[in-house]
């Protein structure tokens, strides 16, 4: 018997992956946003989770809302680079022309045409890639999370572009790069390929060749917000950000990234402005999410997660860590 012939994806489809860990407090809210922007397949590979959120998206793929790859990379290996690695040749990824990956704490926002993901490429105009820009949220002062939305919570942002906050994701076609790492695609397999920034602008494609940078480099007046944007909530509320200590970042390594008050904390943590327009879709959003959980088991799994959670919070919080993952000014 011979197998059959490979699917041949179709103009413009497109696949959302994205990586996570522990986080099932905010998967149903970020996975009924994305199924709204148009993407043909959403993906969400895990490694090791100890909150439940596996299981959740596990009932997410019985029901069809998700694929779920759930994978065990070796020790130092990127659980991110090895969750790309296998999403691209997961039979989903054959049925794409496009690929995007973001993380849990990424929403891509929109304002092209109807707001869907196509309106943005056809916007753009032929390309291979299109870099998406960050634009940061700040955490609005919140120092521990009760529960409820992100994207009606945490709607204060960086204003403008910004030199020290700049940093992409990117949308490409699968078959004209041999891999990718978390921001970018890598390792072309044609000689000549298109870049741009949303606003359809031709931009430098050479860090795509480097086989591990991951920062395009772009002139500032490039930097831009036209068409789409990704709302980055990098903080949310001083709990959460402390709790990455104890579930760990998404390559493996050790850094002060999420400890309060330090580098990271004080670049990232933009509340300059209000800015709500991800949420003109609320509605639909709202209904999207109350569709899921119609299913008893979403419900009783996503409880779970949140018990999990405050369990695990109150043990790790305590004042000794919360010290300790604080950075201090300098005795003057």
């Amino acid at each position: 018997m011979t197998s059959p012939a490979p699917s041949q994806p179709r103009d413009g489809s497109a696949l959302l992956v994205a990586c996570m860990r522990n986080e099932g407090l905010f998967l149903v809210e970020w996975l009924a946003y994305h199924l709204l922007l148009g993407f043909d397949h959403i993906v969400v590979c895990t490694n090791n989770c100890t909150d439940g959120s596996d299981a959740l998206l596990t009932r997410l793929q019985e029901l069809g809302y998700v694929t779920h790859i759930d994978h065990d990379p070796a020790p130092g290996v990127s659980p991110q680079h090895n969750a790309m690695r296998l999403t691209i040749a997961h039979p989903v990824a054959q049925e794409c022309e496009w690929m995007m990956h973001i993380d849990a704490d990424e929403f891509v926002n929109i304002d092209a045409e109807n707001g869907h993901i196509g309106d943005v490429i056809q916007a753009v105009g032929p390309a291979d890639v299109i870099a998406f820009l960050w634009q940061p949220y700040g955490n609005a002062g919140l120092t521990e999370w009760e529960g409820g939305s992100v994207l009606q919570t945490f709607t204060k942002a960086q204003s403008a572009p910004l030199r020290r906050t700049v940093h992409h994701k990117s949308i490409w076609k699968i078959a004209k790069f041999g891999r990718a790492i978390d921001h970018m695609p890598k390792d072309p397999l044609v000689d000549d390929f298109v870049v741009k920034n949303t606003a359809g602008e031709e931009v430098s494609g050479r860090m795509i060749r480097h086989p591990i940078k991951c920062r395009y480099k772009m002139p500032f007046q490039q930097l831009t917000y036209k068409n789409a944007r990704l709302n980055h909530y990098a903080l949310k509320s001083d709990d959460l950000l402390l709790m990455k200590n104890d579930r760990g970042d998404g390559h493996g390594l050790e850094h002060q990234n999420y400890y309060l008050n330090s580098q990271y904390y004080r670049k990232y943590n933009r509340n300059e402005i209000d800015d709500t327009s991800i949420l003109s879709r609320w509605d639909d959003v709202a209904k999207k999410m109350a569709e899921i959980r119609e299913d008893a088991q979403i419900a009783e799994l996503e409880k779970i997660c949140w018990d999990t959670f405050k369990a695990r919070r109150a043990e790790v919080l305590t004042p000794e860590n919360i010290d300790r993952w604080t950075v201090h000014p300098a005795p003057e």
